[in-house]
This record gives structure tokens, sequence and C-alpha cells, in this order.
């Protein structure tokens, strides 16, 4: 979705198909949301399953996880990491609960801004929470990652939010995935300089913006 708008989400084809495609370009690891879920209208559990059964490569998994039941499904179906999201924002007991049952290493923490605060339900209700303030609470808490996007610039392909991503890799010390906003191979440069660990893209390489090999080669330089 651009900007967090429904409505403004594009249909690239079959999502086993789609991430068939990236293992075969290249990538190491897929980032999959299950948006339905998300937004609390069904699932794609089957088409996650499917992902995860055959794509043979490192997997996170999101989009309504708000149950220890769902997260730990995830996880036995093979995800690599499970990331909450709103969960996390209103239930950070249940955050607590799963670090425990699995491990940090497992959980990931998603930190959605729009306008400098942490938005939740679908990027649809503001908190008043300062994004850097919340990493910093779930990093005491013991998450192994904290995947940061700009709701501002979600979709946009105009530039990814740097500063902001900045702010949030100089708040803590654990891994941050930065998302939002990648356009052009200049963004996945910028993204690296800030010492985010990882760079979602998505709607960029389903675009032909360029190529996830260069992505790659920009990345390891």
């Amino acid at each position: 979705m651009i900007g967090g708008k429904p409505g403004t989400e594009k249909v690239y084809g079959p999502p086993v198909e789609r991430a068939e495609r990236w293992v075969a370009e290249g990538a190491e690891c897929l980032h999959v949301v299950d948006l339905d879920a998300a937004l609390g209208k069904g699932d794609n559990l089957d088409k996650i399953a499917e992902i995860l059964e055959g794509v043979g490569v490192q997997v996170q998994v999101g989009g309504g996880i708000r149950k220890l039941e769902r997260a730990c499904e995830l996880l036995e179906l093979g995800a690599d990491r499970v990331i909450i999201g709103t969960a996390a924002v209103s239930d950070p007991g249940f955050v607590k609960a799963l670090v425990e049952m699995v491990g940090g290493a497992r959980v990931v923490v998603a930190i959605d801004s729009r306008g400098g605060e942490v938005v939740v339900k679908g990027w649809k209700q503001q908190t008043g929470v300062s994004p850097a303030a919340l990493a910093q609470e779930f990093e005491q808490m013991g998450v192994g990652g904290l995947l940061f996007t700009s709701v501002d610039v979600e979709g946009g392909m105009k530039g990814a939010a740097v500063s902001e991503t900045k702010e949030i890799v100089e708040a803590v010390e654990i891994p941050v995935i930065a998302s939002g906003g990648v356009g052009s191979l200049e963004d996945v440069q910028a993204i690296k300089e800030t010492g985010a660990a990882c760079l979602v893209v998505g709607m960029a390489l389903y675009e032909g913006k360029f190529t996830l090999a260069q992505a790659m080669e920009v990345a390891e330089e």
C-alpha cells in the first residue's frame, strides 16, 4: 500500500511463484507479510505454508500475529522469525511471553511510524509514542531485532526515510531492518550508511526500478 492507504495495493501474481522468482534470482531471505491477517480480513496461511515449505531460504513472516498459538504455528511451519506489530504495542506481555517461549532471536517487533509517531492497527491509529523510545523498550525485553517502516514514504518509491532510520539504529544495539520508500540504488546505499542491518525491498523490485542482483551488490560493497 502507498502511504498505508487501503485501495492503493497492486497485485503482482501468485505469492508462491513470486517467492520462487526471488530465490532463483539470488535472494537469501524473504520478507512475507499477510496483509489480510493484518487488516483482520482473514488470512493466507496456506500460501505462507507453501512458501515456507518450498523456497529453501530464510523467511520472516508478519501480519496479524496476535496470539502465541499463531506465532508458534508459523515457526513450526518453517518461518525463521515472526514479526509482531500491533500486538506488540497493545500487549507487550505477549512479546515477553513469546521471547521466553521461542527465544529472542526468532522474534522481531515491527515499529511503524507516521509523522514521527508509532502507528498501529494497519497504520491507522497513532499512539503518541516515539519510535526510538519504543525500540528501546523492546530491546530491553530481549527481542532479536526491529523492523522499522516509515509509513509516510511506504510504497512511494521516492526515497527512504534515512534520518528516521538512523535515529532508530543509534537508539539500540540490536539489528534494525529498514523498510519503506526505496526506489533507487541510491536509497539502498543511503540506508546501508545508516548502519541498518538489513533492508526490505518490495515494490521497487516488482516495478523494475533495479534488479535484486544490483541491490545485493550495493549492499555487499
